[in-house]
């Protein structure tokens, strides 16, 4: 049944009345942010979100290295202290791109009209999230029969000479794509192409969603783009402050009104943090919306009357979360998955370990990704496409005639095959005597070697930009590649296991059969001493609440308390550890590995070997087979299982021991990363070596470039390499 006029003021008054409870019960958390800004405290958020903001600016190319040099460094810093600055100088020193940017992203949003009695309202905002689809708030666009009575107007604005621009009206597609929720009040709907079959996204740009965190800090502004109250589009500018940051939502002060529905809420560097929703009116004793004017108000009086002390907006992330598990057919699915890689709603996409998207080292900016049902742009040269210039991290643009950039082009663009092989450095790299090996862990082997050699880099110049050090270019960088290999020799060897998915199976019931597959028996021994030093009792049940009761599986239990004290979930962890024990119990396997990392190893020189995961493993076995010219300077293990016995005891050489001919070790580890739990390393037989305890981002525990972006890990290696 459609929506009727009444219940659509009635979801709108709904939502404004959840938003206003929210912001009641959020008052003491408010409170103390407003304290801390009050005593000139700038982003009074914790450490670790404000570390991870810092690197997300410095990614996304919000903040060139050389202004961090010339104004951090001037003075010593401590590394909270660092990473404040940072996100300070991205809110304070924009750079004259942050205007054109902005517009780039303002392209991308539209005033949603109703046809109702022969006549078009006015009805809220939407914005383009990827070439197809449109995102809007369910009080907006209730249901499809509702989407079906309105429209989309681009380009309804004001130009530079202050005339008004073309508007260009584009139809909703609700039966080609639809779906909406109230709780977390959005609507995505499909537009229809325009009369010469192009993508709205191929006409306007569309804005590529992030599920990643780091986006935003408490205290930081943020910006809005809509069409409040129908009239012409309309900015709210870093007037505002971002006071409380729930699960779901986000509170801001910024200037909205009612039209503002349905906007997108933007931080300084144009990615959509937020779906602007609702204001939160100003209330007295009785509860009663007050006016402006300090009067009770009442329903004559129009929305602009009330005096809005606050906004409330939707998190992206938790909107894509919810996307992604939704039941949709195929077709769907694939329009939800033009959205980009790093929305997590790709059907291809893999574990979180894997780069969200091609990288690129810092200083440079990284080419926007077209995704998939674009017009492909004129190729240039073999392998190129053109691409627009000044692109807005988190903004894909239509082509700029005659201004092309060369980008490289996908595979099924150039119909050419990428190499996946290990990758040499350049001869003269380092003086040609010293030699830095990246080694990598599992779940490579849908990557490339390249994009995987410049994803690690910038992890590692992120924390040497950080410690003022010089960054190092890719090309002087080792990066043997064993994935495809590995990933061959694991499905080849399973039986019931291999045709295992997460739509299919639990992690437990996974977890059942490679333990049952397990060479040596040893899977559920390497599962259940993983979850005792993570603290599970070894008797009687578990004490956190819905852990082991009434559930399939005697290894659910070991992968719920390692899921829930730590920041990997249960299948990543189940498969991890299948993949660990595979390699230590099939010496087939082992071996073939090894030989995989020594086709693309240096044969002499000084040898800085940086491994991570389940590479921590391989690198302790490579090391007995290393040829007697090689004299390894630094061994760096980062998220390593190494602290589990039963990984240790089955090394080449067995129980903890110091890696043979390593002048010195540091071993990098973040409390929240599970495959980390055997660390720091206590055994003394480990020998003499550094462990450094990190703090890496919420959902990002294991990555590799989290814990090669920390200046202490970065300094280590780069002090090596130019001793």
């Amino acid at each position: 049944m459609s929506v009727t006029d009444r219940s659509h003021k009635e979801l709108h008054q709904r939502a404004a009345d959840e938003a206003a409870r929210r912001y009641e019960d959020s008052a003491e958390e408010r409170e103390r942010v407003e304290d801390r800004l009050a005593a000139g405290e700038r982003f009074p958020d914790s450490p670790d979100a404000l570390a991870v903001r810092a690197d997300r600016i410095l990614d996304r190319g919000g903040l060139s290295p050389s202004a961090v040099k010339a104004d951090i460094h001037r003075e010593a810093m401590d590394l909270p202290a660092a990473n404040e600055r940072i996100i300070d100088l991205s809110n304070e020193l924009q750079a004259w791109s942050f205007l054109p940017r902005g517009v780039r992203a303002g392209a991308t949003v539209a005033r949603i009209t109703l046809r109702r009695g022969g006549r078009e309202l006015p009805h809220g905002t939407g914005f383009l999230v990827s070439p197809r689809l449109l995102m809007t708030n369910h009080h907006v666009l209730p249901d499809e029969t509702f989407a079906r009575g309105c429209f989309a107007e681009f380009n309804a604005q004001i130009t530079a000479d202050n005339l008004p621009d073309t508007v260009v009206r584009m139809e909703l597609d609700p039966g080609t794509f639809f779906a909406a929720d109230r709780r977390l009040d959005f609507a995505l709907v499909a537009v229809r192409p325009t009369q010469d079959g192009l993508a709205p996204g191929e006409v306007f740009g569309w804005n590529r969603l992030s599920v990643q965190i780091g986006k935003l800090v408490l205290g930081e502004k943020v910006n809005i783009i809509g069409h409040p109250s129908g009239r012409l589009k309309e900015i709210a500018l870093r007037d505002n402050a971002v006071l409380v940051r729930l699960d779901d939502f986000v509170h801001y002060k910024t200037d909205t009104e009612p039209g503002n529905s349905g906007s997108p809420v933007f931080n300084d560097q144009w990615e959509v943090v937020a779906l602007h929703h609702s204001g939160v009116p100003k209330k007295d004793a009785q509860g009663r919306v007050l006016r402006k004017d300090g009067r009770p108000w009442q329903q004559g009086d129009g929305d602009d009357a009330i005096d809005w002390v606050a906004n409330e907006g939707v998190r992206i992330s938790s909107i894509l979360k919810h996307l992604a598990g939704l039941d949709l057919d195929p077709a769907r699915r694939a329009l939800l998955a033009e959205m980009g890689p790093d929305a997590g709603l790709d059907q291809a996409m893999t574990m979180a370990t894997a780069p969200p998207a091609p990288a690129t080292t810092p200083g440079t900016r990284p080419a926007p990704a077209t995704a998939p049902g674009t017009r492909p742009e004129q190729a240039t040269a073999a392998g190129t496409r053109t691409a627009p210039t000044n692109a807005v991290p988190g903004v894909t643009t239509p082509p700029v005639p005659g201004v092309p950039v060369t980008v490289p082009m996908t595979e099924s663009e150039s119909g050419a095959q990428r190499p996946r092989v290990g990758l040499r450095a350049r001869d003269t790299a380092f003086g040609g005597r010293r030699h830095l090996v990246f080694l990598h862990g599992r779940d490579q082997q849908e990557k490339y070697p390249d994009d995987l050699r410049l994803f690690w880099t910038a992890g590692l110049n992120r924390g040497l930009t950080l410690a003022s050090l010089p960054t190092l270019d890719p090309e002087d960088i080792w990066f043997p590649f064993y994935g495809t290999r590995l990933h061959d020799l694991v499905t080849g060897r399973e039986s019931t296991a291999e045709p295992i998915g997460l739509d299919r199976v639990s992690a437990a019931a996974a977890a059942e059969v490679f333990a049952a597959e397990s060479p040596t028996g040893a899977y559920e021994q390497l599962l259940y001493e993983a979850a005792a030093r993570a603290g599970m009792p070894q008797n009687g049940p578990a004490t956190t609440e819905g852990f082991g009761s009434g559930l399939v599986g005697v290894l659910h239990r070991p992968l719920s308390w390692l899921a829930a004290r730590s920041d990997l979930d249960e299948w990543t962890i189940a498969t991890f550890l299948r993949d660990v024990d595979l390699y230590l119990g099939d010496d087939a396997v082992r071996q073939a590995v090894l030989d995989s990392v020594m086709e693309t190893m240096p044969t002499s020189g000084e040898l800085v070997l940086v491994t991570h995961s389940l590479g921590t493993v391989v690198g302790m076995d490579l090391l007995t087979r290393l040829p007697a010219a090689v004299d390894p300077v630094l061994l760096v293990t980062a998220g390593s299982p190494l602290g589990l016995d039963g990984v240790n005891e089955r090394l080449l050489t067995r129980g903890p021991h110091q890696p043979p001919r390593v002048r010195d070790w540091v071993n990098v580890w973040c409390p929240t990363d599970a495959v980390a739990i055997g660390c720091p390393l206590e055994d003394e037989r480990w020998g003499k070596l550094t462990q450094l305890a990190v703090s890496n981002g919420r959902d990002r525990a294991h990555d590799i470039d989290e814990y090669l972006g920390h200046p202490k890990a970065a300094q280590e290696i780069r002090g090596v390499l130019r001793a």
